[in-house]
């Protein structure tokens, strides 16, 4: 099983759609393990986003991911990141598919509205970045999941 952070980032709660997002991750099969609102220290927000600290953009990803809470969910399942990465759809908008998180809500790639982990490791090394292990629930089983997991 793979777990993958996923981010309800302040635009989606600026317009009420966490439980709508949540809704869509639950209603694909994946177990949620994790999940708390908080609000994004700019520590956090620059570790989170190391990876485009020398791009001209940074600093406003910065200041958009800590401008709200956000919810933050810790999902495990199957193939989770792969399966949560169609669940929100591309990273720009007008490019996401119908039926999808950004394809159905979204409209500029600055305010995609969710932020799912792109690789397994990377979930898992974002989950511990915004989990600690006390905080996940990992250990129970759905009745659902024989139907759901092969």
């Amino acid at each position: 099983m793979e777990r993958t952070l996923i981010l309800v980032k302040p635009d989606a709660m600026q317009r009420g759609l966490a439980g709508e997002i949540i809704k869509r991750f639950e209603q694909r099969g994946l177990k949620i393990i994790g999940l708390k609102l908080l609000r994004i220290s700019r520590e956090l927000a620059e570790k989170h986003y190391a990876v485009h600290r020398e791009k001209p953009f940074f600093e406003s990803l910065v200041a958009y991911i800590t401008a709200a809470p956000v919810v933050a969910l810790a999902l495990e399942g199957s193939d989770a990141v792969t399966a949560a990465r169609a669940t929100i759809g591309a990273t720009k908008p007008s490019a996401a598919a119908a039926g999808s998180i950004r394809g159905d809500y979204g409209l500029e790639i600055g305010r995609n509205l969710v932020h799912g982990s792109d690789s397994a490791e990377n979930g898992a090394l974002e989950v511990a970045n915004f989990f600690s292990e006390g905080e996940l629930c990992a250990d129970w089983a759905r009745d659902v999941d024989p139907w759901v997991f092969e």
